[in-house]
C-alpha cells in the first residue's frame, strides 16, 4: 500500500509554505541536502564526458569509471530525496518519535520553531556513497598505474 505524506493535511503537491521562514527552512533542506548529491554527480559526469571527449582510446575506462559513479550518485540522490519527504510529514512512525525525544537539543536552539522533524545525520547514505565512491577512486588508480 502507498503511503501518502501529508503535509498539515496537504497532498505534497498541494503544499505551500506558510511564511517566508518555512520557505526558507524548505529550500536550504533541499539545496543542501539533496542538492549536493545531484550537483556531485552531475560534475563527475562532466568530468567524464571531458575525459571521454579529449582524451585518446587509452583513457576511455577512466571516463566510464567516472560516467558509473555519476550514475550511482544521481541514483542515490534520488533514493536521498525519497528519504528526504519525510522530514515535513505530518505523520511519523512511534519508533522515530522515540529517538527523536532522546536527541540532545541544539545549543542556542532551544525555543527555536521547529520545522518538521528534526534533522538527523544521514549516516548510512553518506557510509554507502563513500564505499561506492572509495571503489571508483581505486579502480581508477589501478587504470592509471596499468597505462
Amino acid at each position: 500500500m502507498h503511503q501518502h505524506h501529508l503535509y498539515r493535511g496537504h497532498r505534497a503537491s498541494s503544499f505551500s509554505a506558510i511564511d517566508l521562514i518555512e520557505l526558507n527552512e524548505l529550500r536550504a533542506r533541499q539545496r543542501t541536502f539533496d542538492g549536493a548529491y545531484r550537483r556531485t554527480a552531475l560534475a563527475c559526469l562532466g568530468y567524464a564526458l571531458t575525459v571521454l571527449r579529449l582524451f585518446d582510446v587509452r583513457f576511455y575506462k577512466i571516463g566510464i569509471l567516472y560516467l558509473v559513479l555519476a550514475i550511482l550518485l544521481f541514483i542515490l540522490s534520488y533514493v536521498r530525496a525519497r528519504h528526504s519527504r519525510h522530514d515535513f510529514a505530518d505523520r511519523s512512525s512511534e519508533k522515530l518519535s522515540t529517538l527523536y525525544k532522546q536527541a540532545i537539543p541544539t545549543v542556542g536552539q532551544e525555543d527555536a520553531r521547529e520545522f518538521g522533524r528534526p534533522f538527523v545525520t544521514a549516516g548510512f547514505d553518506v557510509a554507502l556513497i563513500t564505499v561506492v565512491v572509495f571503489a571508483v577512486e581505486i579502480a581508477i588508480l589501478a587504470l592509471i598505474i596499468e597505462l
